[in-house]
């Protein structure tokens, strides 16, 4: 099965689509540090340490290398720089530095080799070694919360950080020092013992001891109970470990990608994107995750050529339908005034925030699934 698209005769014909999207939203956002774009299609204006602020300048970087066309180059350039001051000023740089360096310092070095990129990568890859709690072999999450759910967070790990694990795997080749990959491997290990579970389902915030990295217990996070499961989590652990794969060769962390996949694909709705838990109480109008669709798509493509060519189709076809859908179903082709890509992406329910919007993350990670498609292999990492 091909990537079959109700709207676009080919996949060239969505990239030509795409291109000029892109372009679009070079004019319309200017400098903005973008997140999420509520119902006017206007993306907001975030400081640049918060945490997706690497993922529009990845857009670019992929275009450029996509495409050889200067001007994406021009409007991705000074963003590692940028997200760099944050370094020498207070901040709130967290676990999340991955997001932030790999689709900027990263690639720009990778695309150029730029000098100073590469020192602002590995800049970023001691301050994330840095958070490593070696009690309880994990990489704290967030800054300082008192008072969330009535406990501090000194002891908390999230699901999310699997995807933050390749920027010290890069680091420790760039070094030659296996300090970097000893943090990543001992990070992923403990997601493995203690996130995934069983049937593939993963949770949110697993809670440890700080002192003696004891695990105490889980928190629902961003998903509707502890024993739920988050779908946009469950993307990314899927995306995460088949990097942690990659990166390291080590087979359990692809068989945890692929019992992850499974666990996805049985769950996902009819059109292939999944609500925003998958073990939501009530089901009836639950609001979906595009989000969550674009990041397993590309994750899934990855984890099709890791596999047995017998194995492949399973995985590719599942990608290929959730990209189908996010593009005759979700996309913002038919409103040119809009600044996002993609719609209907559900932020932070259980908060009350950003829910049914367009999130930049949704955004970077179709692009990254259609390049992936396209052919596009070398990662931004």
């Amino acid at each position: 099965m091909a990537f079959q698209s109700q709207r676009f005769a080919s996949l060239d014909e969505l990239w030509n689509k795409l291109e000029q999207k892109t372009d679009r939203m070079i004019d319309q956002m200017g400098g903005k540090s973008p997140h999420v774009a509520k119902a006017d299609g206007v993306y907001d204006d975030n400081p640049t340490d918060a945490w997706t602020s690497g993922f529009w300048p990845g857009i670019l970087w992929l275009m450029y290398e996509m495409t050889g066309k200067e001007r994406y180059k021009e409007a991705a350039w000074d963003w590692d720089r940028k997200l760099e001051e944050n370094f020498v000023r207070p901040s709130n740089f967290h676990h999340d530095v991955g997001f932030q360096f790999l689709p900027t310092a990263i690639v720009k070095y990778r695309l150029t080799g730029d000098a100073d990129a590469k020192r602002i990568g590995l800049e970023a890859a001691n301050f994330l070694a840095g958070r490593f709690n070696l009690a309880g072999r994990f990489i704290r999450a967030w800054n300082n919360v008192k008072g969330a759910w009535h406990e501090g967070n000194d002891g908390w790990a999230i699901i999310d950080c699997m995807m933050n694990l390749p920027l010290l795997m890069w680091a420790s080749g760039e070094l030659g020092d296996p300090r970097f990959k000893h943090i990543a491997v001992a990070h992923a290990d403990t997601a493995l013992a203690n996130f995934v579970r069983d049937d593939g389902s993963t949770r949110h915030i697993c809670c440890f001891d700080p002192e003696t990295g004891e695990f105490l217990h889980a928190l629902g996070g961003q998903g509707f109970a502890p024993d739920s499961a988050w779908s946009r989590g469950n993307a990314w652990a899927l995306y995460g470990f088949s990097a942690m794969y990659r990166l390291s060769g080590q087979q359990r962390y692809l068989d945890a990608a692929k019992r992850v996949a499974h666990f996805f694909i049985a769950s996902v709705e009819d059109d292939f994107v999944p609500l925003w838990d998958f073990r939501v109480d009530n089901r009836s109008g639950a609001p979906r995750d595009s989000s969550a669709a674009a990041i397993a798509a590309s994750g899934l493509i990855d984890i099709s050529k890791y596999v047995p060519a017998g194995q492949s189709g399973l995985y590719l076809q599942a990608a290929e339908r959730m990209i189908a859908s996010l593009t005759d179903r979700y996309a913002t082709w038919d409103t040119p005034e809009h600044e996002a890509i993609l719609l209907h992406g559900t932020g932070h329910l259980p908060r009350g925030a950003n829910i049914d919007v367009s999130l930049i993350y949704g955004d970077y990670y179709y692009v990254e699934a259609v390049s992936k498609l396209k052919g596009w292999n070398c990662h931004m990492f």
